[in-house]
């Protein structure tokens, strides 16, 4: 099933002036992809236990659609037990295209009067507005791919589910068997939704791939970051060390300090605290420990050259 979520807007009435004051939120549309030929038989599934959108006004442009432009496909009640011939030869099903129906802009071919353009203009369309619309969402997600789309939605808002999303295989849909005939038949009855689908894909693996690539590189800085902290501490100590060590008296100096060359004490004790004493967690309190006290520790630009060349060939969105 194809769902769009969106942010409530709060309105608050104010009784002295009789205005309205608008609450400033930010809108986020997220939606959810299924297969077209899968959607098609769950919902013929749906319809045949009864289930109906009566309540569902088809508002458009201001309006509801008139019975002569959008005839029922069933008398009575419901259609429930219907076959699913019956539900395929319904022309004004609108379970027919239904995805990009929902997610285009119907304005802009007359909602649903058909007399407006010709079909084929109208497909065109209504496909270009829905990959549009579907492309400056926020997040989308695919129902094939719940691992991936729980991956992106956490990434894309910075929040964690509490527990990982599970993939079925076995559903409604899966349980009806088809012919390749009737396989077909599907296809060409949502023609449009099928090349939705396939852009929808492409889109969201490459949206997966780029969150996929900032996050490793994301680490790698970091890492590099941790390293050159830890040098920087260990030479600081070291030269407080020597420091103090100047102000002995030579003899003793020389006692403590039997090696002439004290770079090469400071080369060998500085390769060895920084390949067998590195320790990511004190960099991270030493971090929080300098800010506090405001030792002006500026950390390094988050872009990179990696980063940059990568978005140059994806998609960006909002």
């Amino acid at each position: 099933m194809n769902i769009t979520y969106a942010t409530h807007l709060h309105v608050n009435y104010t009784s002295d002036c009789c205005s309205l004051c608008f609450a400033h939120r930010n809108f986020h549309y997220i939606t959810i992809l299924r297969d077209p030929v899968s959607r098609y038989l769950s919902e013929w599934r749906h319809v045949q236990r009864g289930a109906t959108w009566k309540a569902s006004l088809h508002v458009c442009d201001g309006r509801p659609p008139t019975s002569e432009e959008l005839p029922s496909c069933y008398t009575g009640d419901d259609w429930s037990g219907c076959p699913l011939k019956e539900f395929m030869d319904c022309p004004y099903n609108l379970a027919n295209n239904r995805q990009v129906r929902m997610l285009s802009d119907l304005t802009l071919v007359g909602c649903y009067n058909l007399s407006v353009m010709p079909e084929k203009q109208r497909n065109k369309v209504l496909l270009e507005s829905a990959k549009s619309n579907l492309k400056h969402m926020a997040f989308f997600g695919l129902t094939e791919f719940q691992r991936k789309t729980q991956y992106l939605f956490e990434k894309t808002f910075n929040m964690n589910f509490i527990s990982p999303f599970t993939q079925y295989n076995t559903t409604r849909a899966s349980s009806v068997e088809i012919n390749e005939e009737i396989q077909k038949r599907i296809e060409g009855l949502n023609f449009l939704d099928m090349e939705l689908y396939s852009y929808a894909k492409d889109l969201f693996l490459q949206r997966y791939q780029f969150m996929r690539q900032k996050e490793h590189q994301d680490a790698r800085r970091k890492r590099q970051e941790q390293r050159k902290f830890l040098k920087g501490r260990f030479l600081q100590t070291h030269f407080q060390s020597q420091s103090q060590g100047q102000n002995q008296s030579p003899g003793q100096n020389l006692s403590q300090n039997p090696n002439p060359n004290p770079n090469q004490n400071l080369t060998q004790s500085l390769s060895q605290n920084l390949t067998q004493n590195f320790n990511p967690n004190l960099i991270h309190k030493e971090n929080r420990g300098s800010q506090k006290q405001g030792s002006g520790h500026e950390p390094s630009d988050s872009s990179s050259n990696g980063t940059n060349d990568y978005i140059g060939s994806v998609e960006t969105w909002r």
